[in-house]
């Protein structure tokens, strides 16, 4: 089914309008020159507080965060962006959902000097199953180191979650997806590990946990939980400039994303990593993520904002 032709309601600049009439202009100027910003958000039936965002304040801070730094004038509050995506999960009968909330430039302008464009936001949501089959989840994916560089902090704002800084990862991905690959490694432009396509990346050697300093790589808020779970576990984690040799002999390796929750990688480059599967603490952390996004962990419930 098409995205533009659904049943339901979208949040629009202030309104809840009808799914099909969310429409916008083909010379909208974030359409030609991708200066938007944008957050993926997901909200699961978290047993007795029922359907809840996870971290949905988290989300919203680096949304607006993105949006400063791309020196886009937010038009709107934390707390109404808050209950604009608890919103659109109520009026859209979501039990679990993914939400998108996006902060993009309209039709008022064209080219690059353009001065009087006006910021618009939508939030969106629907039913969107795993990112990877539960197969995956237990036994890892193949991965490929990328062709493609991860974005230079000159070059690009590699904080802000910018809508075109995805062009990147798009070739990255399409590339390991012709290679028979399900995910893709990027470096950053000196050969270091930098992060997925759309996901942070963590590796494990002797018991001790290693993930890329946020130089180039989006600063994750599933990353961001794993710290706590990890600790919570009494595991330490380093961040530091990782080679990709690294992750060929590492015991274990995963990416965290909101998308791809905690997902193993079984294989890089053809290289086998440790066994060839979800190792013992990929797993334990990849219980917690999933106990803690249901609200079964009593110590972090906070972090579930309830839909109703």
């Amino acid at each position: 089914m098409s995205f533009a032709d659904r049943d339901g309601v979208i949040w629009f600049d202030g309104e809840l309008i009808p799914w099909r009439d969310a429409k916008v202009h083909v010379l909208t100027h974030t359409l030609h020159y991708g200066m938007g910003v944008f957050e993926g958000v997901r909200a699961y039936n978290a047993g007795e507080f029922g359907t809840s965002i996870f971290r949905l304040e988290e989300h919203t801070n680096r949304l607006f965060r993105s949006a400063h730094i791309m020196n886009m004038e937010m038009q709107w509050t934390k707390d109404q962006l808050n209950e604009a995506q608890k919103l659109v999960v109520r009026e859209n009968n979501l039990d679990e959902a993914y939400l998108r909330p996006m902060v993009f430039y309209g039709s008022e302008g064209m080219g690059l000097r353009a001065d009087n464009l006006k910021t618009h936001c939508i939030v969106g949501a629907w039913n969107w199953p795993s990112y990877m089959s539960p197969e995956a989840k237990e036994q890892g994916i193949k991965v490929r180191v990328s062709s493609y560089t991860r974005h230079h902090v000159n070059i690009s704002m590699c904080k802000a979650k910018a809508n075109g800084h995805y062009i990147n990862s798009m070739l990255a991905l399409k590339e390991a997806l012709d290679c028979g690959c399900e995910e893709a490694i990027l470096l950053d432009n000196e050969g270091y590990v930098a992060e997925g396509s759309g996901e942070n990346i963590f590796v494990v050697r002797d018991g001790v946990i290693y993930t890329p300093e946020l130089t180039s790589c989006l600063d994750g808020i599933t990353r961001n939980t794993i710290f706590q779970l990890a600790d919570d576990c009494g595991y330490q984690i380093f961040e530091k400039r990782i080679t990709r040799d690294e992750v060929y002999i590492a015991d274990e390796a995963f990416f965290t994303g909101t998308a791809a929750e905690v997902l193993p990688i079984r294989e890089v480059d053809g290289r086998k990593i440790g066994e060839g599967h979800r190792g013992p603490i990929t797993e334990r952390l990849q219980t917690l993520y999933f106990k803690a996004v249901r609200g079964g962990l009593s110590d972090h419930t906070d972090w579930l904002a309830p839909v109703r």
